[in-house]
């Protein structure tokens, strides 16, 4: 024991000696350690948030997205592709009671931006066309008026329902219903407001405009395809019916008679959260992957560091070996060194980097998300394990150099 005990003694009476050049030494690894602290407390807690948001919008519902994919893979358009084969035809197929039984309702989204003002206030929002089912198929609760009817969408009615964000934010002092908003130089009819709700998935409610589908296609945004359909099913039990239903079903509206063919993606909401929880797992490894490179940079100036402390200390390796220390009692002395460092920046990096972590939390959780903040055991033992072996390896070169060193020449030096 004694063998490693007072090896952790000199190491500790060095860097007290010369406590600056210790700190520098050190801020590699601080500085990795802490990015890497942060970015996977981070990374899961966003990962929770969006994989809670989607739970959240409920366990019946099936996505059909336009474009094909892999089965546990993540659809074309996730990946910022835009496909059009997915028609508003598509979505009245669907509602054919004949073809999907177990389907209580449907909608279908397309999604712009656009300048929004009203008589005081102008802002960039985004805006959805739907049809009137959305409030069935997402829950959807009215504070003020009334959301869109069906008719609304089939004679291109334009009126608007708005989130209740961007309901303060064109009318902060009066009650908006009723009040007109412009959409690209067209006049829009303020019909209702929705509750506030929060973010859900990728997106908030609260800050999305609602207009009727067609109105959406062909007066803001000149298209004649679909983003998205959403599916409600009565239960959740026959959700791998209905899949195969709406594979059926939109296999005949596009005439695809080979599954290879599809051009469309069918996702439960069981199926997404693990698409989800897959392509969210890959982002966190690949941003921390990302942070720990600046480990390998503080290892090399730490490997600089023991080198210098090496040459500073060449009469004193000389006197212990002259006194009976072995080549190996010194590799390991200047080992343990370079360890002790590399450890101690680790844990002031693991506080550094909770701390990082806790106050993005806090200051996110106040800008109105659902955000927890999350620190794993995983993450600290993942960074530590890194910190110290960061220090064995840039450590084991100038503890080498100095093994080697002869006592002669080394009490020659001074």
């Amino acid at each position: 024991m004694r063998i490693f005990l007072d090896p952790i003694k000199i190491s500790y009476h060095n860097l007290r000696s010369s406590k600056f050049r210790s700190f520098l030494t050190m801020l590699g690894i601080i500085i990795g350690v802490a990015s890497v602290i942060v970015v996977m407390s981070i990374g899961s807690s966003a990962q929770k948030l969006i994989l809670g948001q989607v739970k959240g919008i409920g366990s019946n519902l099936i996505g059909v997205l336009p474009g094909a994919s892999e089965e546990n893979g993540p659809p074309v358009t996730a990946m910022g592709a835009t496909i059009t084969s997915l028609k508003y035809s598509d979505l009245k197929a669907l509602l054919f009671k004949k073809n999907a039984p177990d389907i209580q309702d449907a909608t279908a989204y397309v999604t712009g931006t656009a300048l929004v003002k009203s008589k005081s206030e102008s802002n960039q929002i985004n805006y959805q066309g739907v049809t009137a089912s959305l409030s069935k198929v997402e829950n959807i609760e009215i504070d003020q008026g009334r959301f869109l009817v069906k008719q609304e969408n089939t004679n291109l009615a334009r009126v608007a329902v708005l989130g209740s964000t961007v309901a303060k934010d064109l009318f902060p002092n009066e009650n908006p219903v009723g009040k007109n908003i412009q959409i690209k130089d067209l006049s829009f009819k303020i019909v209702g407001i929705l509750k506030k709700r929060g973010s859900s998935g990728f997106s908030s409610s609260d800050d999305n405009l609602y207009l009727p589908l067609l109105t959406a296609q062909k007066l803001l945004l000149n298209i004649d395809y679909l983003n998205f359909i959403r599916v409600k099913v009565g239960s959740e039990d026959s959700i791998n019916q209905t899949i195969d239903d709406i594979k059926k079903t939109l296999r005949e509206e596009h005439n695809i008679r080979n599954p290879i063919n599809d051009d469309f993606s069918v996702r439960s909401a069981a199926q997404a959260l693990s698409v989800l929880s897959n392509v969210t797992n890959v982002l966190k490894y690949f941003l921390t992957s990302i942070a720990a490179i600046s480990l390998l940079v503080g290892g090399v100036g730490i490997m600089n560091i023991m080198l210098v402390s090496v040459k500073q200390r060449i009469w004193e390796i000389g006197l212990r070996k002259a006194l009976g220390a072995t080549d190996q009692n010194i590799i390991l002395q200047f080992l343990i060194e370079s360890i002790f460092v590399t450890f101690t920046g680790g844990l002031i990096g693991i506080v550094l980097g909770a701390t990082v972590a806790f106050l993005s939390a806090y200051i996110i959780r106040h800008l109105g998300y659902d955000w927890e903040f999350s620190l794993s055991w995983q993450s600290i033992s993942l960074a530590s394990g890194i910190a110290i072996f960061i220090g064995l390896i840039f450590g084991l070169y100038p503890a080498k150099k100095a093994g080697k060193i002869s006592p002669m020449e080394a009490l020659r030096y001074e």
